[in-house]
């Protein structure tokens, strides 16, 4: 959808069950298309999300920093993801967390180690081992890409317990995190988001 019937707020006071809506109106009017596509898993869906589209808007980026913020467990000390879908999502609540007075650090988790100097998987400031760290991602589908992370970060020597998605496709993601015994949290599902742009189609 091109047209952008999101509230204006306030998004540095605003509460945040006022963010989750501004931000699921963001998701479905610039991130949601339906259409024939294939997903980097190589399934095929009738629709796609583009979550950039709205983590890289600076509004999108504040009201996601804030609402992932809320979202960490307590004891978190570093949030990290696979580059490239939540390098906007970490920057964001790094960013947000210093405003509140309790800066986390944020790492990116290369797919490929770097070719040159240190040839490090991770990116970002180097924490104490055994550091909880938890790993953020745009759109979970079958959940392999936010586990590499996990699994780079554990060969590292930290602590990762809990995986928390913008969105969750309800592809398989959340039955195989179960089975690591990850915990998982999203704050969209996509019914949720399907449903919203439904009605905005038909009103």
């Amino acid at each position: 959808m091109s047209s952008d019937s999101s509230p204006i707020i306030s998004l540095a006071t605003a509460e945040l069950s006022e963010l989750r809506s501004y931000l699921l109106n963001l998701l479905v009017d610039h991130a949601y298309q339906e259409g024939d596509f294939v997903l980097s898993s190589g399934q095929p869906s009738s629709y796609y999300i583009n979550g950039k589209q709205v983590t890289l808007m600076a509004q999108g980026a504040l009201a996601m920093g804030r609402l992932l913020l809320s979202l960490l467990p307590s004891g978190t000390q570093g949030v990290a993801g696979l580059t490239l879908g939540a390098d906007p999502l970490v920057t964001a609540v790094s960013v947000v967390s210093a405003y509140e007075n309790c800066p986390i650090p944020a790492l990116i988790i290369r797919k490929v180690a770097k070719g040159h100097g240190t040839q490090a998987y991770i990116e970002g400031p180097t924490l104490a081992p055994g550091t909880p760290i938890v790993v953020l991602e745009d759109v979970v589908t079958t959940g392999k890409s936010a586990m590499l992370a996990v699994e780079r970060l554990r060969a590292a020597g930290y602590r990762v317990q809990t995986i928390i998605s913008l969105v969750d496709r309800d592809q398989g993601g959340a039955a195989f995190y179960q089975d690591q015994g990850l915990d998982f949290i999203f704050v969209f599902s996509i019914r949720e988001i399907q449903e919203t742009y439904s009605q905005k189609m038909s009103s």
